[in-house]
């Protein structure tokens, strides 16, 4: 069985995320994703550059697992700078779709005074289920 969303009758719908995801198969629990490469360099300080990255780490360690983004089942992403990320919604939009595709999961977004690395912008993890 696939993941496929849930979604309350009567309720607004979401926009760019699901309220709940279900499926059947095998959880893959992927770890914080920063916006540095496989050797741990920042390539960039950009907000939207280091959002692609660690989307991309999510999906190598997804792909790894033998998945694809479509089963990506909830990501939870912590941000150091609201208004940095509410000032580039549509860049965040076209940069999400060019990595994860159409497909959007369960989603929570934290903002949070700092992450580990210094430079990180923010950390993203992820849930996915595998068949």
């Amino acid at each position: 069985m696939p993941t496929v969303n849930v979604h309350p009758e009567g309720w607004k719908p979401a926009k760019g995320y699901a309220n709940g995801m279900i499926g059947e198969g095998r959880m893959l629990f992927v770890g914080g994703q920063i916006g540095w490469t496989a050797d741990q360099v920042f390539e960039t300080d950009d907000f939207i550059g280091q959002m692609s990255q660690a989307l991309e780490n999510i999906l190598a360690v997804v792909q790894e697992a033998g998945g694809s983004a479509s089963d990506i089942t909830r990501l939870t992403w912590y941000v150091t700078d609201k208004a940095e990320y509410l000032a580039h919604q549509r860049e965040v939009g076209a940069a999400y779709r060019a990595v994860m595709g159409y497909h959007f999961p369960a989603m929570t977004m934290v903002v949070v005074a700092g992450l580990v690395e210094d430079r990180a912008k923010i950390e993203i993890e992820a849930t996915a289920m595998l068949a």
